[in-house]
């Protein structure tokens, strides 16, 4: 059944969201639930929902708990365990539209990232796109204050034509995105943004002379340093003054060491290397993190020991809802707003084989596949010299090395410090600065490919702050 997903995830949530509450009158939790607004597919997703709750009497009792939440005369929709699939809230985040905030589109938005970060810095999201489809469905769950339509899943050259048209407000302050460019481990280092493999790249200078924004902000590899002048040129001639410097997230508040190539222009004649400066300063007032700040008070797990079962929950490898711990940090409280979360989501292990846990558990933190103690087990140990990272067991004490999509493969490389076993979803999303409520949907190993690729929240807060004051 179509919504059957959301249905599950909905009780779920309300299995461990919910504090206490007597049980009430279902309907009305159903009635908020279906609440009429303006947003087809959500419209869409609430009838599907609420025709299941009423043919199944477990749902109906899942909505009888949840209304005794819902009714209550101290009722607030932000603790509620199910507000991403309430109309009611949804509808109410949407109107709140405030004409004085910023407004922002997001291209190659991938699961959200920096959209999150621009919006908790006040922006509002004016257009989205991607053209992953999980990518789409994670973004959509996790901004419902953005109207379904102006959440656009496909190639950005197809929706090139009607990006003005499709954006919710019909003034963008900034333009915001990070163009996959394929081109840039090449030899060659000439003219390197002529590579057809970088062809969105081109697609994203495009989309800037469309929509004319006042400022703009690229984020890419480090790699694109070599084409930066080239880069810088191409902007100037689309009317934008640019500036481009190397970012370390690790200098932003964020346990990791994560290095990226970020541009920043404008075309409202504003000092961009200033902006930069203002982005230095907001990370030298931000305290350090490492490792251990990302991974406190999670749940400890053991791997999975069924490779084809990667639906397959229990207490002993996580779930992908369960109920948080409860335990806090200074970190964890800047990355969740301060806000005290019930839930904890994304936080279940991955299978691996008795080789490898048997590795995990010979090594100690900071070892790597060269290591003595696993020569006798090492399936690659003939040629350590290429594979001498193939297995790294991460040091708490550090920052984490770069979080990348690779780990949709195996998080061999991302040995957890203390536990016989990679790093879960939410570990890493942890690392990237992501709240513990940021749920990432779709195959799980693609939750690792959404986390791998984003642009860490913090440092997007950081940015858009940095730009919100030259507005």
């Amino acid at each position: 059944m179509e919504y059957m997903d959301d249905l599950k995830e909905i009780m779920a949530l309300i299995r461990v969201g919910l504090e206490a509450g007597g049980h009430a009158d279902p309907q009305v939790c159903l009635s908020r639930l279906t609440h009429p607004m303006d947003d087809p597919y959500r419209m869409a997703r609430a009838a599907h929902i609420c025709a299941a709750v009423k043919a199944d009497p477990d749902f109906m009792g899942a909505m009888e708990k949840l209304a005794g939440f819902c009714g209550a005369a101290q009722r607030s929709c932000a603790r509620c365990p199910v507000n991403k699939y309430c109309n009611a809230a949804i509808a109410a985040a949407q109107n709140a539209i405030d004409p004085t905030a910023p407004k922002l589109i997001d291209l190659f938005c991938g699961a959200g990232g920096l959209s999150l970060g621009f919006a908790q810095e006040g922006y509002m999201i004016a257009l989205a796109n991607d053209i992953e489809s999980c990518c789409i469905d994670t973004y959509m769950h996790n901004h419902p204050e953005i109207p379904s339509r102006h959440i656009v899943h496909g190639d950005i050259n197809d929706v090139m034509g009607n990006l003005t048209a499709l954006a919710r407000f019909p003034v963008v302050d900034v333009l915001a995105g990070g163009p996959p460019c394929q081109g840039f481990s090449m030899a060659n280092r000439q003219r390197l943004l002529d590579d057809p493999r970088n062809h969105l790249y081109k697609s994203y200078i495009e989309a800037l002379k469309l929509i004319g924004p006042r400022f703009f902000v690229m984020e890419n590899v480090k790699g694109m340093l070599s084409a930066a002048p080239q880069a810088i040129a191409d902007f100037k001639q689309a009317g934008y003054a640019v500036s481009a410097k190397v970012l370390n997230a690790k200098e932003y508040g964020i346990p990791q060491n994560r290095v990226r190539l970020i541009f920043i222009g404008n075309r409202v004649g504003r000092d961009n290397d200033a902006v930069f400066a203002r982005i230095e300063q907001i990370g030298r007032e931000m305290q350090p993190r490492v490792l251990a700040d990302a991974l406190y008070g999670l749940k400890p797990l053991k791997a999975s020991r069924i490779k084809t079962a990667t639906g397959a929950e229990s207490d002993e490898t996580g779930r992908t809802i369960d109920r948080a711990t409860g335990l806090t940090n200074g970190y964890i409280q800047t990355i969740n707003q301060g806000r005290s979360m019930r839930i904890v989501l994304n936080h279940k292990a991955r299978y691996n084989n008795d080789r490898d846990i048997e590795i995990f558990s010979r090594l100690n933190p900071g070892d790597r596949s060269d290591d003595p103690k696993i020569a006798d087990i090492m399936p690659y140990a003939r040629r350590n010299g290429i594979f001498k990272d193939k297995y790294f067991k991460l040091e708490p004490n550090k920052v984490c090395k770069t979080i990348t999509a690779h780990m949709k493969f195996d998080c061999n490389m991302y040995i957890h410090p203390a536990q016989a076993r990679g790093l879960t979803p939410r570990e890493a999303a942890r690392i990237q600065s992501y709240p513990d409520d940021y749920f990432f949907r779709g195959a799980y190993t693609k939750t690792y490919m959404q986390i791998g690729n984003s642009v860490p929240p913090m440092l997007g807060r950081i940015i858009a702050k940095a730009i919100k004051e030259q507005l």
